[in-house]
């Protein structure tokens, strides 16, 4: 299966979905919706084996991995959702965020959004995290995400 999220930049969320048990595959780039949620924004195509880690749970890490709750300036470069492919993952997306709803004083600002189109970031940038975590922007700010992830979802986790 796969899904669509974005939130943050790419190269974070790339990296904390790249970090799960059950994940095939992470394609970094960048996701449009339809109108008027059809601007491409930052975002991450994610292939997982359901049977392993559920959609649910993913969208979990999701919502707990970026600011799902303020809307910023740059929310048109980073819009926070899950992008879905059918109606029945956009219903279970749907399930998801009302469960978590209540565990926040502020409301969640991610949508659930068709999938459209797909467009891939330059080479350099794929894989950002695992070529070279020495860099200062993932020693900054991937680092402790992926604290964050281990300690929180510690059984769905890669060991390290």
């Amino acid at each position: 299966m796969r899904v669509g999220l974005g939130g943050g930049c790419h190269w974070c969320t790339e990296a904390v979905f790249q970090s799960l048990r059950g994940v095939a595959r992470v394609e970094q780039g960048f996701i449009r919706s339809t109108p008027p949620h059809d601007a491409w924004s930052e975002a991450v195509v994610v292939h997982f084996d359901p049977l392993e880690i559920a959609l649910d749970v993913l969208i979990e890490v999701h919502v707990r991995s970026h600011a799902a709750t303020k809307q910023h300036v740059l929310r048109h470069k980073y819009r926070s959702a899950v992008y879905v492919f059918d109606d029945e993952q956009a219903a279970a997306a749907q399930a998801s965020i009302a469960r978590l709803q209540p565990e926040y004083d502020r409301q969640l600002i991610t949508r659930v959004l068709p999938f459209a189109a797909f467009r891939a970031s330059p080479q350099r940038y794929q894989d950002y995290y695992r070529s070279n975590p020495q860099r200062p922007f993932c020693q900054r700010h991937i680092d402790p995400k992926l604290a964050q992830i281990r300690q929180a979802f510690a059984r769905y986790t890669l060991t390290t």
